[in-house]
Protein backbone atom coordinates (compact mmCIF):
# COMPACT_ATOMS: atom_id res chain seq x y z
CA UNK A 1 0.00 0.00 0.00
CA UNK A 2 2.92 2.45 0.62
CA UNK A 3 4.36 2.14 -2.52
CA UNK A 4 0.92 2.59 -4.25
CA UNK A 5 0.38 6.40 -2.88
CA UNK A 6 4.21 7.09 -4.09
CA UNK A 7 2.78 7.07 -7.67
CA UNK A 8 -0.85 8.52 -6.13
CA UNK A 9 0.86 11.55 -4.94
CA UNK A 10 3.10 12.38 -8.12
CA UNK A 11 -0.28 12.14 -10.10
CA UNK A 12 -2.14 14.09 -7.82
CA UNK A 13 0.28 16.90 -7.79
CA UNK A 14 0.26 17.45 -11.82
CA UNK A 15 -3.15 17.81 -11.49
CA UNK A 16 -3.94 20.05 -7.98
CA UNK A 17 -4.48 23.45 -8.09
CA UNK A 18 -1.67 25.68 -8.27
CA UNK A 19 -1.02 27.57 -5.33
CA UNK A 20 -1.73 31.10 -5.23
CA UNK A 21 0.81 33.98 -6.09
CA UNK A 22 -0.49 35.90 -3.40
CA UNK A 23 -0.53 34.33 -0.29
CA UNK A 24 -4.38 34.94 1.50
CA UNK A 25 -2.50 37.27 4.49
CA UNK A 26 -1.40 39.35 1.64
CA UNK A 27 -4.98 40.11 0.44
CA UNK A 28 -6.40 40.52 4.15
CA UNK A 29 -3.85 43.52 4.79
CA UNK A 30 -4.76 45.13 1.30
CA UNK A 31 -8.35 44.75 2.14
CA UNK A 32 -8.03 46.06 5.69
CA UNK A 33 -5.27 49.11 4.36
CA UNK A 34 -8.16 50.15 2.23
CA UNK A 35 -10.97 50.18 4.61
CA UNK A 36 -9.11 52.19 7.08
CA UNK A 37 -8.30 54.56 4.05
CA UNK A 38 -12.11 54.55 3.36
CA UNK A 39 -12.75 55.35 6.67
CA UNK A 40 -10.34 58.10 7.24
CA UNK A 41 -11.68 59.75 4.04
CA UNK A 42 -15.20 59.94 4.94
CA UNK A 43 -15.27 59.94 8.51
CA UNK A 44 -17.49 56.57 8.38
CA UNK A 45 -16.01 55.23 11.70
CA UNK A 46 -18.46 52.47 12.03
CA UNK A 47 -16.63 50.73 9.21
CA UNK A 48 -15.05 48.97 11.08
CA UNK A 49 -15.58 49.19 14.19
CA UNK A 50 -15.73 46.93 16.83
CA UNK A 51 -19.25 46.41 17.18
CA UNK A 52 -19.58 46.36 13.13
CA UNK A 53 -16.57 43.70 12.79
CA UNK A 54 -18.28 41.48 16.03
CA UNK A 55 -21.22 41.32 13.97
CA UNK A 56 -19.14 40.61 10.84
CA UNK A 57 -17.87 37.44 12.91
CA UNK A 58 -21.34 36.13 13.84
CA UNK A 59 -22.07 36.16 10.03
CA UNK A 60 -18.76 35.21 8.72
CA UNK A 61 -18.89 31.56 11.03
CA UNK A 62 -21.75 29.67 9.26
CA UNK A 63 -20.51 31.16 5.51
CA UNK A 64 -17.30 29.85 5.77
CA UNK A 65 -18.57 26.78 7.95
CA UNK A 66 -21.27 25.86 4.84
CA UNK A 67 -18.50 26.53 2.48
CA UNK A 68 -16.15 24.11 4.51
CA UNK A 69 -18.72 21.76 4.41
CA UNK A 70 -18.74 22.01 0.61
CA UNK A 71 -15.18 22.06 0.28
CA UNK A 72 -15.25 18.45 1.97
CA UNK A 73 -17.91 16.70 -0.32
CA UNK A 74 -16.55 18.34 -3.80
CA UNK A 75 -13.20 17.50 -3.09
CA UNK A 76 -13.96 13.90 -2.85
CA UNK A 77 -15.88 14.30 -6.57
CA UNK A 78 -19.51 14.81 -5.02
CA UNK A 79 -21.26 17.86 -5.40
CA UNK A 80 -23.39 19.03 -2.37
CA UNK A 81 -26.10 21.32 -3.47
CA UNK A 82 -27.68 20.17 -0.54
CA UNK A 83 -26.01 22.37 1.89
CA UNK A 84 -28.66 24.51 2.49
CA UNK A 85 -30.61 21.59 3.75
CA UNK A 86 -28.56 20.10 5.77
CA UNK A 87 -28.10 23.34 7.51
CA UNK A 88 -31.77 23.40 8.03
CA UNK A 89 -31.38 19.73 9.80
CA UNK A 90 -28.88 21.33 11.83
CA UNK A 91 -31.01 23.76 13.04
CA UNK A 92 -33.80 21.85 14.36
CA UNK A 93 -31.03 19.84 15.91
CA UNK A 94 -29.46 22.45 17.64
CA UNK A 95 -32.98 24.30 18.84
CA UNK A 96 -34.44 20.90 20.20
CA UNK A 97 -31.30 19.55 22.13
CA UNK A 98 -30.42 23.44 22.94
CA UNK A 99 -33.86 24.08 24.60
CA UNK A 100 -34.20 20.80 26.46
CA UNK A 101 -30.47 19.46 27.07
CA UNK A 102 -27.46 22.41 26.71
CA UNK A 103 -25.81 24.05 24.73
CA UNK A 104 -23.58 22.13 23.48
CA UNK A 105 -25.27 18.96 23.24
CA UNK A 106 -27.10 21.16 21.16
CA UNK A 107 -24.02 21.29 19.18
CA UNK A 108 -23.40 17.64 18.80
CA UNK A 109 -26.75 17.30 17.78
CA UNK A 110 -26.77 19.78 14.80
CA UNK A 111 -24.08 18.07 13.41
CA UNK A 112 -25.57 14.70 13.80
CA UNK A 113 -28.86 16.20 12.21
CA UNK A 114 -26.49 17.09 9.66
CA UNK A 115 -25.07 14.25 9.16
CA UNK A 116 -28.10 12.36 8.63
CA UNK A 117 -28.67 14.73 5.60
CA UNK A 118 -25.05 14.10 4.32
CA UNK A 119 -25.96 10.57 4.63
CA UNK A 120 -28.94 10.22 2.37
CA UNK A 121 -27.02 12.28 -0.12
CA UNK A 122 -24.39 9.89 -0.16
CA UNK A 123 -26.49 6.77 -0.22
CA UNK A 124 -28.40 8.52 -3.22
CA UNK A 125 -25.20 9.69 -5.57
CA UNK A 126 -22.60 7.15 -4.63
CA UNK A 127 -24.38 4.07 -4.09
CA UNK A 128 -26.93 4.63 -6.54
CA UNK A 129 -26.20 6.66 -9.00
CA UNK A 130 -28.26 9.68 -8.80
CA UNK A 131 -27.71 13.03 -10.67
CA UNK A 132 -25.85 14.99 -7.73
CA UNK A 133 -27.84 17.92 -8.16
CA UNK A 134 -30.96 16.44 -8.50
CA UNK A 135 -30.20 14.52 -4.89
CA UNK A 136 -28.94 18.54 -3.64
CA UNK A 137 -32.09 19.74 -4.44
CA UNK A 138 -34.15 17.13 -2.89
CA UNK A 139 -32.97 16.85 0.51
CA UNK A 140 -33.18 21.04 0.58
CA UNK A 141 -36.91 20.04 -0.12
CA UNK A 142 -37.23 17.91 2.50
CA UNK A 143 -35.74 19.38 5.14
CA UNK A 144 -37.88 22.10 5.42
CA UNK A 145 -40.84 20.23 5.46
CA UNK A 146 -38.96 18.09 8.25
CA UNK A 147 -37.83 20.67 10.09
CA UNK A 148 -41.21 22.65 9.97
CA UNK A 149 -42.98 19.18 11.20
CA UNK A 150 -40.75 19.06 14.30
CA UNK A 151 -40.77 22.35 15.15
CA UNK A 152 -44.51 22.28 15.66
CA UNK A 153 -44.03 18.61 17.62
CA UNK A 154 -41.24 19.79 19.91
CA UNK A 155 -42.29 23.23 20.38
CA UNK A 156 -46.26 23.92 20.38
CA UNK A 157 -47.23 25.08 24.16
CA UNK A 158 -43.70 25.75 25.28
CA UNK A 159 -43.32 28.80 27.12
CA UNK A 160 -41.69 31.35 24.58
CA UNK A 161 -41.94 28.67 21.81
CA UNK A 162 -44.77 27.77 19.12
CA UNK A 163 -44.92 25.65 15.71
CA UNK A 164 -42.67 27.95 14.16
CA UNK A 165 -39.97 28.76 16.79
CA UNK A 166 -38.20 27.31 19.87
CA UNK A 167 -37.93 29.02 23.16
CA UNK A 168 -34.83 31.06 23.10
CA UNK A 169 -31.45 28.67 23.71
CA UNK A 170 -28.54 29.48 25.35
CA UNK A 171 -25.40 29.36 23.93
CA UNK A 172 -21.94 28.13 24.62
CA UNK A 173 -19.44 30.30 26.95
CA UNK A 174 -18.59 33.23 25.54
CA UNK A 175 -14.49 34.66 25.96
CA UNK A 176 -14.50 37.85 27.61
CA UNK A 177 -10.76 39.71 27.86
CA UNK A 178 -12.37 43.36 29.60
CA UNK A 179 -8.81 44.63 30.45
CA UNK A 180 -7.63 44.36 26.46
CA UNK A 181 -11.25 45.32 25.54
CA UNK A 182 -11.47 48.67 27.46
CA UNK A 183 -8.23 49.36 26.15
CA UNK A 184 -8.53 48.83 23.16
CA UNK A 185 -11.48 50.68 22.53
CA UNK A 186 -9.90 53.57 23.80
CA UNK A 187 -7.64 53.53 20.82
CA UNK A 188 -10.24 53.10 18.26
CA UNK A 189 -11.90 56.17 19.57
CA UNK A 190 -8.54 57.97 18.45
CA UNK A 191 -9.16 57.61 14.98
CA UNK A 192 -6.02 56.91 13.78
CA UNK A 193 -5.34 55.17 10.34
CA UNK A 194 -4.91 51.54 10.75
CA UNK A 195 -3.60 51.70 14.67
CA UNK A 196 -7.44 52.17 15.66
CA UNK A 197 -8.62 49.76 12.99
CA UNK A 198 -6.73 47.12 13.72
CA UNK A 199 -7.70 48.20 17.65
CA UNK A 200 -11.37 47.27 16.90
CA UNK A 201 -10.01 43.80 15.23
CA UNK A 202 -8.56 43.39 19.05
CA UNK A 203 -11.80 44.73 20.74
CA UNK A 204 -13.95 42.64 19.17
CA UNK A 205 -11.99 39.58 19.44
CA UNK A 206 -11.44 40.12 23.26
CA UNK A 207 -15.36 40.69 24.00
CA UNK A 208 -18.19 38.77 23.93
CA UNK A 209 -16.42 35.66 21.52
CA UNK A 210 -18.01 32.91 21.37
CA UNK A 211 -16.27 29.78 22.07
CA UNK A 212 -17.95 28.24 19.30
CA UNK A 213 -16.31 30.72 17.24
CA UNK A 214 -13.13 29.33 18.34
CA UNK A 215 -14.37 25.77 17.51
CA UNK A 216 -15.17 27.07 14.28
CA UNK A 217 -11.37 28.47 12.86
CA UNK A 218 -10.06 25.57 14.46
CA UNK A 219 -12.01 23.08 12.68
CA UNK A 220 -10.95 25.00 9.33
CA UNK A 221 -7.09 24.80 10.01
CA UNK A 222 -7.65 21.43 11.07
CA UNK A 223 -9.41 20.70 7.28
CA UNK A 224 -6.15 22.48 5.40
CA UNK A 225 -3.98 19.95 7.23
CA UNK A 226 -6.39 16.93 6.78
CA UNK A 227 -7.14 17.76 3.33
CA UNK A 228 -3.81 18.88 2.11
CA UNK A 229 -0.68 17.30 4.72
CA UNK A 230 -1.82 13.98 5.27
CA UNK A 231 -2.28 10.82 3.26
CA UNK A 232 -5.82 10.28 3.87
CA UNK A 233 -6.57 13.78 2.43
CA UNK A 234 -4.13 12.70 -0.64
CA UNK A 235 -6.78 9.52 -1.20
CA UNK A 236 -9.58 11.67 -1.12
CA UNK A 237 -9.02 14.44 -3.45
CA UNK A 238 -7.89 11.66 -5.56
CA UNK A 239 -11.33 10.79 -5.43
CA UNK A 240 -12.12 13.97 -7.07
CA UNK A 241 -9.47 14.55 -9.26
CA UNK A 242 -9.11 10.70 -11.27
CA UNK A 243 -11.56 8.21 -9.19
CA UNK A 244 -10.96 5.13 -11.83
CA UNK A 245 -6.56 6.22 -11.16
CA UNK A 246 -7.40 5.68 -7.29
CA UNK A 247 -8.87 2.55 -7.86
CA UNK A 248 -6.15 1.26 -9.69
CA UNK A 249 -3.80 2.34 -6.64
CA UNK A 250 -6.07 0.26 -4.38
CA UNK A 251 -7.88 3.40 -2.57
CA UNK A 252 -11.44 2.70 -2.00
CA UNK A 253 -13.25 4.97 -3.67
CA UNK A 254 -16.91 4.63 -2.16
CA UNK A 255 -15.10 4.42 0.84
CA UNK A 256 -13.60 8.15 0.53
CA UNK A 257 -16.62 9.97 -1.08
CA UNK A 258 -18.74 8.04 1.57
CA UNK A 259 -16.91 9.35 4.37
CA UNK A 260 -16.64 13.20 2.33
CA UNK A 261 -19.93 13.27 2.38
CA UNK A 262 -20.80 12.07 6.08
CA UNK A 263 -18.22 14.92 7.32
CA UNK A 264 -19.83 17.76 4.47
CA UNK A 265 -23.23 17.57 6.28
CA UNK A 266 -22.10 17.28 10.24
CA UNK A 267 -20.15 21.00 9.28
CA UNK A 268 -23.01 21.72 7.53
CA UNK A 269 -24.96 21.09 10.27
CA UNK A 270 -22.71 22.78 12.36
CA UNK A 271 -22.98 25.84 10.47
CA UNK A 272 -26.66 25.62 10.83
CA UNK A 273 -26.39 24.89 14.90
CA UNK A 274 -24.09 28.27 15.00
CA UNK A 275 -26.92 30.13 13.81
CA UNK A 276 -29.49 29.19 16.99
CA UNK A 277 -26.97 28.91 19.31
CA UNK A 278 -24.83 31.68 19.02
CA UNK A 279 -26.23 33.94 16.10
CA UNK A 280 -30.17 34.28 17.19
CA UNK A 281 -30.36 31.98 20.35
CA UNK A 282 -33.14 30.40 19.51
CA UNK A 283 -34.47 28.16 16.07
CA UNK A 284 -37.10 29.50 13.80
CA UNK A 285 -38.16 28.29 10.64
CA UNK A 286 -36.31 29.26 7.60
CA UNK A 287 -33.59 31.16 10.04
CA UNK A 288 -30.94 29.59 7.18
CA UNK A 289 -31.83 32.49 4.83
CA UNK A 290 -30.05 31.19 2.22
CA UNK A 291 -26.77 31.03 3.87
CA UNK A 292 -26.06 27.45 2.42
CA UNK A 293 -25.88 28.66 -1.33
CA UNK A 294 -23.97 31.68 -0.08
CA UNK A 295 -21.42 28.90 1.84
CA UNK A 296 -21.51 27.25 -1.78
CA UNK A 297 -20.57 30.32 -3.84
CA UNK A 298 -17.92 31.29 -1.20
CA UNK A 299 -16.45 28.08 -2.03
CA UNK A 300 -16.62 28.49 -5.51
CA UNK A 301 -15.12 31.70 -5.17
CA UNK A 302 -12.33 29.89 -3.09
CA UNK A 303 -11.12 27.72 -5.78
CA UNK A 304 -11.87 24.58 -3.50
CA UNK A 305 -9.17 25.43 -1.19
CA UNK A 306 -9.77 26.74 2.34
CA UNK A 307 -7.54 29.98 2.03
CA UNK A 308 -9.81 31.50 -0.60
CA UNK A 309 -13.15 30.08 0.75
CA UNK A 310 -11.86 32.18 3.84
CA UNK A 311 -11.93 35.70 1.92
CA UNK A 312 -15.59 34.57 0.31
CA UNK A 313 -16.78 34.12 3.66
CA UNK A 314 -15.55 37.10 5.01
CA UNK A 315 -16.77 39.37 2.19
CA UNK A 316 -20.29 38.39 2.68
CA UNK A 317 -19.95 38.16 6.54
CA UNK A 318 -18.55 41.79 6.22
CA UNK A 319 -20.93 43.49 3.69
CA UNK A 320 -23.97 41.59 5.62
CA UNK A 321 -22.97 43.02 9.06
CA UNK A 322 -22.32 46.86 7.35
CA UNK A 323 -25.69 46.88 6.13
CA UNK A 324 -27.35 45.42 9.21
CA UNK A 325 -25.66 48.10 11.79
CA UNK A 326 -24.20 51.12 9.96
CA UNK A 327 -26.74 51.19 7.04
CA UNK A 328 -26.36 53.35 3.91
CA UNK A 329 -23.52 55.90 4.84
CA UNK A 330 -21.11 53.08 5.82
CA UNK A 331 -22.00 51.31 2.71
CA UNK A 332 -21.86 54.67 0.43
CA UNK A 333 -17.78 54.38 2.10
CA UNK A 334 -17.16 51.28 0.23
CA UNK A 335 -18.08 52.70 -3.10
CA UNK A 336 -14.57 54.41 -3.05
CA UNK A 337 -13.23 51.31 -2.58
CA UNK A 338 -14.57 49.34 -5.02
CA UNK A 339 -13.59 51.52 -7.40
CA UNK A 340 -9.68 51.57 -6.36
CA UNK A 341 -10.22 47.62 -6.78
CA UNK A 342 -11.51 48.33 -10.00
CA UNK A 343 -9.19 50.67 -11.73
CA UNK A 344 -6.06 48.46 -10.20
CA UNK A 345 -7.93 45.54 -11.77
CA UNK A 346 -8.06 47.42 -14.99
CA UNK A 347 -4.71 48.21 -15.04
CA UNK A 348 -3.72 44.81 -14.60
CA UNK A 349 -5.35 43.42 -17.43
CA UNK A 350 -4.25 45.93 -19.91
CA UNK A 351 -0.74 45.45 -18.74
CA UNK A 352 -2.01 41.91 -19.92
CA UNK A 353 -3.23 42.86 -23.22
CA UNK A 354 -6.93 42.17 -22.25
CA UNK A 355 -7.49 45.86 -24.14
CA UNK A 356 -11.54 45.60 -24.42
CA UNK A 357 -11.74 43.78 -20.19
CA UNK A 358 -9.25 46.25 -19.12
CA UNK A 359 -11.19 49.14 -20.59
CA UNK A 360 -14.98 48.28 -19.55
CA UNK A 361 -13.28 47.69 -16.03
CA UNK A 362 -11.54 51.06 -15.57
CA UNK A 363 -14.64 53.11 -16.99
CA UNK A 364 -16.80 50.48 -14.33
CA UNK A 365 -14.15 52.00 -11.70
CA UNK A 366 -14.96 55.76 -13.27
CA UNK A 367 -18.99 55.00 -12.46
CA UNK A 368 -18.34 53.69 -9.11
CA UNK A 369 -16.29 56.88 -8.12
CA UNK A 370 -18.45 59.22 -9.76
CA UNK A 371 -21.04 57.39 -7.86
CA UNK A 372 -19.10 58.26 -4.63
CA UNK A 373 -18.46 61.62 -5.19
CA UNK A 374 -22.38 62.92 -6.42
CA UNK A 375 -24.17 61.03 -3.64
CA UNK A 376 -24.20 61.04 0.21
CA UNK A 377 -25.60 57.95 1.02
CA UNK A 378 -27.06 54.50 -1.10
CA UNK A 379 -30.33 53.87 -0.95
CA UNK A 380 -31.71 51.62 1.59
CA UNK A 381 -33.09 48.77 -0.46
CA UNK A 382 -29.81 48.98 -2.48
CA UNK A 383 -28.00 48.86 0.68
CA UNK A 384 -29.91 45.06 1.66
CA UNK A 385 -28.38 43.77 -1.66
CA UNK A 386 -25.13 44.63 -0.50
CA UNK A 387 -24.29 41.32 0.57
CA UNK A 388 -25.80 39.50 -2.63
CA UNK A 389 -24.39 42.13 -5.16
CA UNK A 390 -20.87 41.70 -3.41
CA UNK A 391 -21.15 37.81 -3.54
CA UNK A 392 -22.11 38.19 -7.56
CA UNK A 393 -19.66 40.97 -8.27
CA UNK A 394 -16.48 39.09 -6.60
CA UNK A 395 -17.36 35.39 -8.35
CA UNK A 396 -18.00 37.52 -11.93
CA UNK A 397 -14.18 38.79 -11.44
CA UNK A 398 -12.54 35.37 -10.27
CA UNK A 399 -14.48 33.18 -13.03
CA UNK A 400 -11.61 33.15 -15.06
CA UNK A 401 -9.31 31.72 -12.57
CA UNK A 402 -11.59 28.69 -11.34
CA UNK A 403 -10.51 25.19 -11.40
CA UNK A 404 -12.96 23.01 -9.88
CA UNK A 405 -11.79 19.26 -9.55
CA UNK A 406 -11.09 17.66 -12.29
CA UNK A 407 -14.22 14.45 -11.45
CA UNK A 408 -16.61 16.66 -9.40
CA UNK A 409 -20.31 15.96 -9.93
CA UNK A 410 -19.45 12.81 -12.32
CA UNK A 411 -20.73 9.32 -12.00
CA UNK A 412 -18.47 6.64 -10.95
CA UNK A 413 -18.91 2.72 -10.50
CA UNK A 414 -16.28 -0.01 -9.47
CA UNK A 415 -14.39 -1.50 -11.61
CA UNK A 416 -14.56 1.82 -14.17
CA UNK A 417 -10.70 1.61 -14.73
CA UNK A 418 -10.83 -1.48 -16.19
Amino acid sequence: MTVANEPLAQGLAEVSTPRRKVPVWAWLVVAFALVSFARVLTGSNELDSAGTLREAISAFIPIALAGLAGLWSERAGVVNIGLEGMMILGTIGAGYFGTFYGPWQGVVAAMAFGAIGGALHALATVIFGVDHIVSGVAINIMAVGVAAFLADLWFSGLQGGGPTQSPPVDGPASLDLPAVADWAKTVEDKHWFMVSDLASVLGALTRNLSSLTVVAVLLIVATYFILWRTAFGLRLRSCGESPSAAETLGVNVYRYKIIAVLVSGAIAGLAGGFIVLVGAGLYQNGITNGRGYIGLAAMIFGNWRPGGLILGALLFGYTDALQLRAGGGAVHALLIVIAIVLLAYGIYQLRRGARRAGIVTVVAAGLFALWFFTTDEVPGDFTRMTPYVATLFVLAFSAQRLRMPAADGLRYRRGEAG
